[in-house]
């Protein structure tokens, strides 16, 4: 008897943690590219071949869960709200996008694609902040440089970008983050711009 008691206890409290996990799905998110070159995209660029990479981020941020944070000294992942893939991979391929609608040109790839190896432009992104608090805004600050392989000429830069969210949840928290690589691939779209000019 005592054993088909604790048996049957045992099954309510799976059955009640199964419905919880159920009521609580995760939400996948993935940071978006431009939606449209911008007007002073500049023509003439359609040769051009550009590498991105390497790309990284902080350690605190490489996790599957979104970390948000909640004051001077405290962050927390969310285990309900994630990335649809590594942080890192999706940075690097926004940026990718973007810079091929920026300088019009359909030649720019990752640097671990086999894709333009002997690209004319190099280009390294060190992302030093990537903070996000749900409903106020997302910041991004990045140290990047620009190399043109024929002779090595480099331009470099740091882009910081405070970008308010537009609402309470997380899909206005990635779209900030996705208008802050906007302006991070922006800064190192004109570097290339004015590399490629120097050439000319």
């Amino acid at each position: 008897m005592m054993r088909r008691i604790a048996a049957t206890a045992a099954a309510c409290a799976l059955a009640v943690l199964c419905a919880a996990c159920s009521s609580s799905p995760s939400h996948l998110y993935t940071l978006s590219r431009s939606a449209t070159a911008p007007a002073n995209a500049n023509e003439g660029l359609a040769d051009l071949s550009v590498l991105v990479g390497p790309v990284s981020i902080p350690a605190i941020v490489d996790t599957p869960q979104i970390v948000v944070s909640k004051g001077p000294n405290q962050v927390s992942r969310d285990e309900f709200n994630r990335w649809a893939s590594p942080l890192q991979n999706n940075i690097s391929r926004v940026v990718v996008d973007n810079l091929a609608s920026m300088l019009g040109t359909s030649r720019v790839s990752l640097a671990q694609q086999p894709l333009n190896a002997d690209a004319d432009y190099r280009v390294g992104i060190d992302v030093q902040a990537f903070d996000s608090v749900p409903g106020e805004a997302a910041t991004l600050s990045a140290i990047w440089s620009v190399r043109r392989t024929k002779d090595d000429k480099t331009q470099a830069g740091r882009t910081a970008v405070r970008e308010p969210t537009t609402g309470q949840g997380y899909d206005a928290l990635v779209a900030a983050h996705s208008r802050a690589l906007i302006r991070l691939s922006q800064d190192i779209a004109d570097a290339i711009r004015v590399l490629a000019r120097a050439a000319q």
